[in-house]
């Protein structure tokens, strides 16, 4: 099981303390929404996905996200006035949000973060890095809501330090290979198509050929399974690579 995905128990106020934590995003962009919201699923978040700034005035109103991903031009309300009401109101003043924009002059980054964003991404950007934005903020703003470590087995992963081990060994990766693995220990089991992996190891920007994918698998291979030591890597023939979801089991 992911780390990020505990098992969730009820509190009193009959919200779940421990299940995944939860993402709107508001982007009226359906390809952009898509993407997020599949890379964010696969790295153990719950999502939201609304187009229009005033359906999700509504449903913030409703049930606050623990974490706000909010497109600056949206149908209905902009996501700039958005934020700036949210902040007004004390249920949501210190409600997380990354804003994305294609306006990317000083002048305005610094009006979305007067506003209240606590990020600022300019579009196009790269999924790696996003991705490292949500981690970074869900840790600064709520640090019991997602694990700085993922543990499968004998191996451990720490997001902070950037380190690796496996049953006590360091294992020594390069930043490739190290978000390589970050990204399949996020969710064992699940297969992912080289093409997948390029758009959320490298970025969607990425316009490296499929099989480099193969020579950074073999890469991580060679560092995190020495002699006999069981290769946690699995290999779906017409598919693509998964981290296998029973090591550790046996």
């Amino acid at each position: 099981m992911n780390e990020t995905q505990a098992v969730a128990t009820i509190d009193r106020s009959g919200r779940k303390e421990n299940a995944a934590p939860r993402i709107m995003i508001v982007e009226d962009e359906p390809s952009i929404a898509l993407m997020l919201a599949y890379n964010l699923e696969a790295a153990g978040f719950a999502v939201e996905r609304v187009e229009r700034g005033d359906e999700a005035e509504l449903r913030i109103a409703e049930e606050p996200p623990d974490l706000l991903i909010l497109d600056w031009m949206l149908p209905g309300v902009s996501g700039l006035e958005i934020c700036r009401r949210l902040r007004a109101r004390d249920a949501t003043k210190t409600l997380p949000v990354i804003m994305l924009t294609a306006r990317g002059e000083e002048k305005e980054r610094v009006r979305g973060l007067s506003v209240g964003a606590d990020d600022y991404v300019v579009k196009p950007f790269s999924v790696p890095e996003f991705m490292a934005r949500v981690q970074a903020l869900m840790r600064r703003v709520n640090p019991g809501r997602v694990a700085s470590k993922l543990k499968q087995g004998e191996i451990e992963l720490d997001r902070e330090t950037r380190r690796v081990w496996r049953a006590g060994r360091e294992v020594h990766l390069g930043p490739t290979e190290f978000r390589l693995l970050e990204y399949l220990m996020e969710k064992p089991g699940r297969v992912f198509s080289r093409a997948q992996l390029l758009d959320s190891v490298w970025g969607m920007a990425s316009e490296i050929d499929e099989r480099t994918v193969d020579v950074h698998v073999g890469r991580l291979r060679k560092a995190i399974a020495r002699g006999r030591e069981r290769d946690p890597l699995r290999t779906v023939r017409g598919s693509g690579y998964s981290f296998d979801e029973t090591f550790g089991r046996d």
